[in-house]
């Protein structure tokens, strides 16, 4: 993780929390992966808002180890027993609403823990970055608000743990030892690290040659240091679904070779963050247990599911070749793409389904035991095998898409803290890394086009 090579991938998230804690549809869970609106998020519900400063000195306690380990700030005058006294109520209100899932009446009608903690890290992010539109260092504040709650939100993984066998005092007794879960242990380190690497991508664009305009204010030219230009639009398609975002302007010769060599720089190490992220994020999205609901609702068919053409071209083709599937389709819209990403997912699990029925497995988790026991040529096999293959092209295409529904249910019944806290956690890491490659593309666009203009 140290070393990042280069790459280019874009994605980005968004959230939409129920509106009522005792709404538990799907439609109230809205997971996006397309450009961030997380200033438009609601943060009615977080359980982490901007603590007040605290600080204290030699004060030896329970309570001042747990502040302490939380990321709460010292200074270098004694610490005031009111202050504490407070800090320890908003400690106790936060994790409070986390335990009643976010359903302050008590009554029972809130979501568990994992979606309430899930919701929280969510909402963190959009009152963080929400209003980060341009290339610029995370304002100090918001930085330090970053750092605590969400040290606050992961102290919870310090004490998710399993028991391992290991030799006591190098010997050949064996003992029981907990150490924590093997998926925390693995990818919560590189989540954390991964945020300090976007945090120093921002942090590098404090002296830029390029300045920002903000298209409500837009007239013919903008001038900074007495320079005149015209306004340059950073892509075609901002005109109609993107006009809130400022404009990217550069300079009438365009930028030096210095800052763009910066810029492409950052670009590839922003790229290989989100490449990092996604995977990760990938990684405990298959990992979660496939809701019952969900299942309860595909058909028995999964040739109704993706249509007969699409289902012609699976079965038929003696070597599936998804980029030609994908270019015949035509494929016009991110709406469109979504909607068949939903279909060849849906379709996927229809026809593993009757592979499980066929070998007479009765539980779902035994879905990802089909290895050694399928015989390969089995129709039901080879269509669950392609149906895989063309939704990981058709993601490959189409990288910015939302999450599908099955991505969306997941998140919405997961019961485990632990894959809530590391799904929640990469999607937002996800999210802020598509926005900064989103960033810099823009003002390289601006840059060109201006240049071609002369």
């Amino acid at each position: 993780m140290e070393s990042l090579s280069n790459s280019d991938e874009s994605y980005d998230v968004g959230y939409q929390p129920s509106p009522s804690s005792a709404d538990h549809s799907l439609d109230s869970f809205a997971y996006c992966r397309t450009n961030s609106e997380a200033s438009a998020f609601s943060e009615d519900h977080s359980c982490f808002e901007p603590a007040s400063p605290l600080s204290w000195q030699g004060l030896k306690s329970p309570a001042r180890a747990a502040l302490s380990r939380l990321g709460m700030r010292q200074h270098k005058h004694g610490l005031d027993d009111e202050i504490m006294d407070l800090e320890l109520e908003l400690m106790k209100e936060r994790f409070s609403r986390l335990l009643l899932g976010e359903d302050m009446s008590g009554s029972g009608k809130g979501v568990c823990t994992a979606v309430a903690i899930s919701n929280a890290i969510t909402n963190l992010y959009a009152s963080v970055f929400g209003q980060q539109q341009r290339l610029e260092p995370l304002h100090h504040e918001k930085r330090m608000m970053w750092k605590r709650e969400m040290n606050c939100l992961l102290s919870v993984c310090d004490y998710i743990l399993e028991f391992r066998p290991s030799l006591k005092d190098g010997t050949t007794l064996e003992v029981m030892a907990s150490r924590p879960r093997s998926d925390i242990h693995i990818n919560l380190p590189a989540l954390k690290k991964l945020d300090a690497l976007l945090l120093d991508v921002l942090d590098s664009f404090w002296d830029n040659e390029f300045w920002y305009a903000e298209q409500g204010s837009m007239s013919g030219n903008s001038t900074r240091s007495g320079s005149f230009r015209r306004i340059v639009q950073p892509q075609p398609q901002r005109n109609g679904e993107k006009w809130w975002l400022p404009v990217p302007c550069v300079p009438l010769g365009g930028l030096s070779e210095k800052s763009k060599k910066h810029l492409r720089q950052k670009h590839d190490r922003a790229s290989q963050i989100h490449k990092a992220a996604m995977a990760i994020n990938s990684g405990i999205l298959s990992e979660m247990q496939i809701p019952e609901s969900y299942m309860a609702t595909l058909p028995k068919s999964g040739k109704a599911i993706v249509g007969d053409t699409i289902y012609r071209y699976m079965y038929n083709a003696e070597k599936l070749s998804p980029n030609h599937l994908l270019d015949s389709l035509n494929i016009s819209s991110e709406h469109e793409a979504l909607e068949l990403a939903d279909k060849v997912e849906a379709s996927m699990h229809t026809w593993r389904r009757k592979i499980c029925i066929a070998h007479s497995k009765s539980s779902w988790e035994m879905v990802k035991d089909l290895v050694s026991d399928i015989d390969r040529n089995d129709k039901n096999h080879v269509l669950a095998a392609r149906a895989e293959t063309l939704l990981f092209c058709l993601k490959q295409r189409y990288p910015e898409l939302s999450q599908t529904t099955l991505d969306t249910s997941k998140i919405q019944y997961n019961k485990d803290v632990g894959q809530a806290v590391l799904e929640s956690y990469s999607r937002v890491l996800e999210g802020l890394a598509f926005n900064i490659i989103a960033w810099i593309d823009d003002v390289l666009f601006v840059d060109e086009t201006t240049k071609s203009q002369e």
